[in-house]
């Protein structure tokens, strides 16, 4: 089978022994080095990327995207919500009151932040029906007091379904006895789980429920939003708000959660970078292990010359044979890395569960999320091929610059 002389004698130098081991050991480490580095940089970007993916659909699926609100309750917030859901990048609208309190069980103590809301419109603008662990958000009627409340809250309070807990206000009710804060007995009929921290700040009553207790007309404080795009939020809150009359105003996720998205890509930049240098490092130590190779066989490429082989013959050898550690490195470390990804999120959890240590203690989810994104993959094994091509032009151009008659005279 035809070969090309120089695919040829760079594949038998790639696979034959050398009599200098410190060469091969340069290569091997080479080869090693650009593996761990393309597998780490795979690992350390899928975990990125699934911090960010959680908070965009965990975080940003419970928490409104976009809220349009009043100074004004609104008794009529289904005309609103009508005219809001005909812009063409609201997907779904839905009434809210919010309200901060405490509740209190078997002498525990918790604060939280309860929203009134109506089941029917909540499902089009949060994800919490898709995460019920235990009863319903259709529970939540008119005047039946009930709330539904996230799992690592319950369980802190040893609370279950139908078990009645106090919601306690900060707002002072003058009585004969002074003045006691406002309290009101709520029965759990519903328990989510979203895995993360809303699962231990948040709650929700019916909307009617919220207006009894701050004492207000039956109504809602605002209309949150759900958009196709979450980086719109701000633009079109705006663009909302600008057509309805001055006692309206908007917020958006951004205000709330903004500097942690911006946070996670920050750090996702800087890791990515400072990996990409040890893919960088281990190019650069092909180049040094093919310099020692050229030197090391200046007579068999006089010998080459001698029988023919032009300068271009001898640049693609020395290419094949960089190129080729570059491939095995690269192949290696982006196999490694996709199964590092795929795996790294049970393998910590199971460290974090069977040691107790309580690793994510300090984030916004109790877990490490790992999300593999192909087109990363693709960008990290071209980029490295590239980087291990490059760095065989100078030891390959050397290479082609030996002249027979030199390295001949000595032999």
């Amino acid at each position: 089978m035809f070969k090309p002389i120089s695919l040829y004698i760079g594949l038998r130098y790639t696979r034959a022994r050398r009599s200098n081991h410190f060469i091969s050991f340069i290569a091997l480490v080479s080869m090693i080095g650009l593996t761990l580095g393309v597998a780490v940089l795979i690992t350390v970007l899928s975990v990125m990327n699934g911090f960010d993916r959680e908070l965009k659909n965990r975080v940003l699926g419970m928490i409104p995207q976009a809220t349009v609100s009043s100074t004004q309750i609104l008794t009529n917030w289904p005309e609103l919500a009508k005219k809001i859901e005909q812009h063409e990048h609201v997907k779904g609208v839905a009434p809210f009151t919010q309200l901060q309190g405490m509740l209190t069980a078997q002498g525990q103590v918790a604060g939280i932040m309860v929203s009134g809301i109506e089941p029917e419109y909540e499902k089009k603008v949060s994800i919490i029906q898709d995460h019920m662990v235990e009863g319903s958000i259709d529970r939540l009627k008119k005047g039946e007091f009930g709330i539904v409340l996230g799992k690592q809250m319950t369980d802190s309070l040893g609370l279950g379904l139908n078990d009645n807990i106090t919601l306690v206000l900060p707002e002072a009710t003058p009585s004969p006895a002074g003045v006691v804060p406002r309290f009101k007995r709520f029965k759990i009929v519903g328990i989510f789980s979203i895995g993360a921290e809303v699962d231990s700040m948040m709650g929700y009553i019916a909307l009617n429920d919220a207006s009894t207790l701050l004492r207000l007309p039956d109504g809602a404080q605002g209309v949150r939003l759900k958009l196709d795009d979450i980086f719109l939020a701000p633009q079109v809150a705006d663009d909302i708000v600008k057509d309805l009359p001055s006692n309206f105003y908007a917020s958006n996720w951004t205000f709330t959660h903004g500097n942690l998205f911006s946070a996670i890509q920050m750090e996702k930049a800087m890791v990515s970078l400072l990996l990409f240098l040890i893919v960088l490092v281990a190019a650069f130590n092909i180049v040094s292990s093919l310099v020692m190779v050229v030197t090391d066989k200046k007579s068999d490429i006089a010998i080459l010359r001698t029988l023919g082989a032009s300068p271009s013959t001898i640049t693609r050898i020395f290419m094949v044979q960089g190129t080729i550690i570059g491939v095995i490195g690269t192949v290696s470390g982006a196999i490694l890395g996709i199964i590092f990804a795929s795996s790294i999120s049970g393998f910590i959890g199971w460290i974090n569960t069977a040691f107790g240590l309580n690793l994510f203690d300090a984030y916004f989810i109790n877990y490490l999320p790992s999300y593999l994104r192909w087109q990363d993959v693709v960008v990290i094994v071209c980029l490295s091929l590239l980087l291990s091509f490059l760095a065989t032009i100078y030891p390959a151009f050397r290479a082609a610059k030996t002249q027979p008659a030199e390295a001949l005279r000595y032999e």
